[in-house]
C-alpha cells in the first residue's frame, strides 16, 4: 500500500469527510451573508462592521476561512496527485506552491478578521 504524507488526512475516507464537512461550513456561512444582505437592503458600513465586530461572527468567519483553505488543499492534493504523475519533484512543488499560498491566505485572514 502506497502512503503519502502530503494528504490533509491519513486516508481517502477522512479526506472525503473533511471536504464535505467543510463544504457544509461554507454553504452555511454563504446562504447567511446572502441572507444577511438580501435582509438589509441598505446595508451601511456601520452595520456591516457591526455585524463582524461581534465575536460569534468572527468564529463563525474563521470556521469558514479554516474550511475553505482545508477544501482547497484536498481539491487541489487529489488533482495534483491524478494529473502530475510523471514527476514526483514536479508534484511536490505544486503541492508546496499551493501550501504555501494557503497558508498565506489563512493568515491574512485571520490578521483582517480579528483586527476588526
Amino acid at each position: 500500500m502506497v502512503s503519502s504524507v502530503t494528504n490533509l488526512g491519513r486516508s481517502g475516507l477522512y479526506d472525503w469527510v473533511v471536504q464535505r464537512l467543510s463544504a457544509v461550513i461554507l454553504a452555511i456561512y454563504t446562504l447567511f451573508l446572502f441572507g444577511f444582505v438580501v435582509a438589509s437592503p441598505e446595508l451601511t458600513f456601520a452595520e456591516w462592521h457591526g455585524l463582524f465586530s461581534q465575536v460569534w461572527m468572527k468564529v463563525f468567519s474563521l470556521a469558514a476561512l479554516i474550511s475553505i483553505c482545508a477544501h482547497a488543499w484536498v481539491g487541489l492534493w487529489t488533482i495534483s496527485t491524478d494529473y502530475i504523475t510523471g514527476s514526483t519533484a514536479l508534484r511536490f512543488l505544486f503541492q508546496l506552491v499551493t501550501a504555501s499560498f494557503l497558508f498565506s491566505y489563512l493568515v491574512w485572514g485571520i490578521d483582517i478578521l480579528w483586527s476588526v
